[in-house]
């Protein structure tokens, strides 16, 4: 399922009930999964508006400063068309080494991604990006590493007929069959999926704490 711009979809598409609205949260993503995992720990964004970047990397650029690069730009691309609003973008990106992963064109390349990660460790860059009217924008870089096991032929071919890999950092999901390829994960388990919900919570709380110190000065301010 891929969601067009401003589409929020039902509650029941996504299997959860909204519990927090955020009427002021733009989420600058076309992902159904940043979507779930937002609503995994009640928010959900009053809007979603996909920001169509150019994500080629630049040359010698590194895997952390790709993922946030892009991740702002997402974030600047969709402030500027809704300037009254908080935007939160993310990008994630796979990468092993130096060497950043593509979301496979094709079979062919989702098995090249996945013989590259067979029997070693990776990381998941994952940027998060947040704009708020008025303020300096804040930008986080998580990282998480991940080793997969050696991965027999029988085991790739599998994979690749599932058509899980299709749009998906590196050609893999691990929320789905992919997870049995998973021998460790060392930091954010939704840093994989998409969202680094711990890091992302806790600059959303930040933005929250500041507004409503901010409404409550301008308020004692009106009363004087």
């Amino acid at each position: 399922m891929s969601l067009r711009s401003g589409e929020i979809p039902a509650p029941g598409d996504l299997g959860y009930f909204p519990s927090c609205p955020f009427p002021s949260l733009v989420l600058a993503s076309a992902s159904p999964r940043r979507l779930q995992l937002l609503a995994q720990v009640g928010i959900v964004p009053g809007l979603v508006m996909p920001a169509d970047v150019d994500e080629t990397p630049l040359r010698g650029e590194l895997p952390r400063q790709y993922a946030g690069r892009l991740a702002m730009a997402k974030a600047r691309l969709i402030a500027d068309r809704v300037s009254d609003r908080i935007v939160l973008a993310a990008d994630t990106v796979v990468a092993r080494g130096r060497r950043i992963l593509p979301k496979p064109a094709d079979a062919a390349e989702a098995r090249r991604c996945l013989e590259l990660l067979s029997g070693a460790r990776h990381r998941i860059f994952g940027g998060v990006a947040l704009i708020v009217p008025s303020r300096a924008p804040m930008l986080r870089v998580v990282v998480t590493v991940v080793a997969f096991k050696r991965l027999a032929e029988r085991e790739i071919e599998r994979y690749l007929e599932c058509e899980e890999w299709r749009d998906k950092a590196g050609g893999y999901a691990v929320q789905g069959r992919a997870a049995a390829f998973v021998r460790s994960i060392n930091g954010s388990y939704s840093n994989i999926v998409g969202l680094p919900l711990f890091e992302t919570c806790a600059m959303l709380d930040g933005v929250s704490l500041r507004l409503s110190a901010s409404a409550a000065a301008e308020g004692s301010n009106a009363d004087r």
